[in-house]
C-alpha cells in the first residue's frame, strides 16, 4: 500500500461565477489503490516553538517558523510508510489549501532544471509547511514559492489556495520553477494531471505569479515551441496518449457539466483550463464534476457502450478516490461560520459531502480515529462510506435509484443544517464559536450516519435476494 503520487481532478470558481458569492476550491484526492485509510484532524496553533518537519519520502528537512495557526488536515493513517499527506483544509484565518494534483513536465525542460527528489519538498510536506503560516491566497504562493526556491521541488505539483475573495492555481513544473494564476472572479476552471496554466501575462502580477527567472530560462535553454505567446502548457507541458486517455477527458467531461452548450473534443491537448459560463454555479455542480464517471455518453464505465467504450478514458471518480471536498468560503454567512470543508470519503458517486466549519476543532471520533482494516462495527465514516460505496457498485442497476434518493436527502438536510447552524455563531467569541459548531457538528454527523447505516442495511438484505444460488422447483421441470 505505497501512495507515491496523487492522481486527482481539480475544480475551481470564482465568487462572482457562484450562485451564493463564495468562492469554491475543490479536488478528488485518487491513490494507485483502491484503500489508503484517511481521517480527519485539526492541528493546533503554536507559538515561540521553532521546530523541523521531515518527509516520510525522502530525505527533505524543513525549519519552520516559531508562529503557526491552527490548521485542519486530511492525513493518511499509515504516514510511516506512505507519507502525512495533509491533502486539504482551512487555516483558523480562513485560508484554504489543497495539494496537490500531480502535473508532469516534459523531459525537454527537466534535464534543464530536474527535481530535487532526493532532498526536495513534496506532497507529504507542502501543506504542513505552509497553510499555519498564511494570511491570504497569495500569501500562499508566495511562501510555497520561497520553499520552492530554497529546497526545490521533488515532484511536479498543483496547489490551490483561496481565501473569501481569490483563489490563486499554483504549478511547480521543474525542480524550481513554477507559474500560478489567479482565477478570475466571474469565471471557473478545470483540469486533471496536466499541466493546465497557458497564456502567461507578465505584465500583470495582480492575476500572475511566477519564479524568479523563469523566462530567461525559458529563453536560454530554448524551450518556447511556439512562435508568439508564452503557453506555460505548451512550455512545460507533455502532449501524449497518455494525456489523451488518462487526463484530458476529464477536463473535456468537467466543461461539459459545468458549459453544456459548448462543444469540445475529449482529446483536444489545448481544451481551456479557464471558462465562463452563462449561469451561476452551486455547490451542487462542483459536486457533479467530482462525482462523474462519464455519464451520459458511451464512456460511462457503468453504462450501456460498448466494452472498448467504457474503458477508453480515465473517469474522474474512481474506486481509488480517498476522499473529495469542496473548499467553500461563503460571504453571506457570519465570518466565524463562513469557511467550510465539505469532506467526502468513499467513491464520490455513490457518498455525500459532509461540512466541517474552519472554526470547529473538536473532529468528530468518526472522522478523527481511523483503523488500517474495515472493522464491521462501522464507526469509522472512512469505512462506512467505502462500504456503502462497494455495495451499491455491486448491484448499481438495482441500488443506484435507492442511493440517488439517498443523496438527495442528504444534500437537503445538509444544506438546511449548514444555513440553520452559521448565522448563530454572531456575538460568539472565539472559544464559544467553537464549542457551538463542534457540538452542533457531532450531531449533525451521527444523524448522518445514522441514515448511511439504515440504507446499508437495507441494501444487504436487497442483495440477498439477488443471489444467483437459487432453486424453485417448478422452473426447473
Amino acid at each position: 500500500m505505497k501512495k507515491n503520487l496523487s492522481a486527482c481532478t481539480t475544480v475551481l470558481v470564482g465568487k462572482n461565477a457562484t450562485i451564493d458569492g463564495s468562492t469554491m476550491a475543490a479536488r478528488n484526492d485518487d491513490t494507485p489503490q483502491p484503500l489508503c485509510p484517511m481521517r480527519v484532524v485539526v492541528y493546533p496553533a503554536y507559538h515561540d516553538h521553532p521546530n523541523q518537519v521531515k518527509s516520510y519520502l525522502n530525505k527533505c528537512v524543513i525549519d519552520r517558523p516559531a508562529d503557526g495557526y491552527s490548521y485542519q488536515g486530511v492525513p493518511n493513517v499509515d504516514y510511516q510508510h506512505l507519507g502525512v499527506f495533509d491533502e486539504s483544509g482551512f487555516n483558523s484565518q480562513n485560508v484554504g489549501m489543497s495539494a496537490t494534483e500531480s502535473v508532469y513536465a516534459n523531459e525537454r525542460v527537466l534535464s534543464c532544471d530536474p527535481l530535487n527528489t532526493e532532498s526536495g519538498i513534496n506532497e507529504d510536506l507542502i501543506v504542513a509547511t505552509t497553510l499555519p503560516f498564511i494570511n491570504s491566497a497569495k500569501e500562499g504562493v508566495s511562501h510555497l514559492g520561497e520553499l520552492v526556491k530554497k529546497y526545490g521541488s521533488a515532484e511536479g505539483n498543483g496547489v490551490i489556495f483561496s481565501d473569501k475573495d481569490e483563489i490563486w492555481y499554483m504549478e511547480i513544473v521543474t525542480g524550481h520553477h513554477w507559474v500560478a494564476q489567479r482565477i478570475p472572479d466571474d469565471a471557473y476552471a478545470v483540469t486533471g494531471n496536466r499541466i493546465a496554466i497557458q497564456q502567461v501575462d507578465f505584465s500583470d502580477p495582480d492575476n500572475f505569479m511566477w519564479s524568479a527567472g523563469i523566462q530567461e530560462f525559458v529563453e536560454k535553454n530554448h524551450l518556447n515551441p511556439d512562435r508568439h505567446g508564452w503557453n506555460f502548457r505548451h512550455i512545460f507541458g507533455t502532449a501524449n496518449v497518455f494525456d489523451q486517455h488518462y487526463n484530458t477527458p476529464r477536463q473535456w467531461y468537467g466543461h461539459k457539466v459545468l458549459s453544456p452548450e459548448v462543444e469540445m473534443d475529449p482529446l483536444d491537448f489545448d481544451l481551456p483550463f479557464i471558462m465562463r459560463t452563462d449561469r451561476k454555479l452551486s455547490l451542487e455542480d462542483v459536486e457533479a464534476v467530482l462525482s462523474s464517471h462519464y455519464q451520459g455518453t458511451v464512456y460511462d464505465p457503468l453504462g450501456k457502450g460498448t466494452e472498448a467504450e467504457k474503458h477508453l478514458f480515465r473517469p474522474i471518480s474512481l474506486n481509488r478516490t480517498q476522499n473529495s471536498h469542496v473548499l467553500q468560503v461563503r460571504n453571506d454567512l457570519p465570518e466565524q461560520a463562513s469557511a467550510i470543508m465539505w469532506m467526502c470519503f468513499g467513491i464520490p458517486t455513490f457518498t455525500p459531502y459532509v461540512p466541517f466549519f474552519a472554526q470547529a476543532q473538536d473532529i468528530d471520533e468518526s472522522y478523527r480515529e481511523t483503523p488500517m482494516k474495515l472493522d464491521m462495527n462501522l464507526k469509522s465514516a472512512y469505512w462506512m462510506y467505502r462500504t456503502l460505496s462497494m455495495l451499491v457498485e455491486s448491484h448499481h442497476a438495482e441500488f443506484a435509484q435507492d442511493d440517488l434518493d439517498y443523496l438527495k436527502d442528504a444534500r437537503e438536510y445538509l444544506y438546511r443544517w449548514v444555513n440553520t447552524i452559521a448565522p448563530q455563531v454572531a456575538g460568539k467569541d472565539d472559544n464559544e464559536v467553537n464549542e457551538f459548531l463542534s457540538t452542533e457538528s457531532h450531531q449533525m454527523m451521527a444523524e448522518l450516519a445514522s441514515r448511511t447505516k439504515k440504507l446499508m442495511a437495507e441494501l444487504v438484505m436487497s442483495g440477498l435476494e439477488l443471489s444467483k444460488l437459487t432453486f424453485k422447483m417448478d422452473e426447473n421441470l
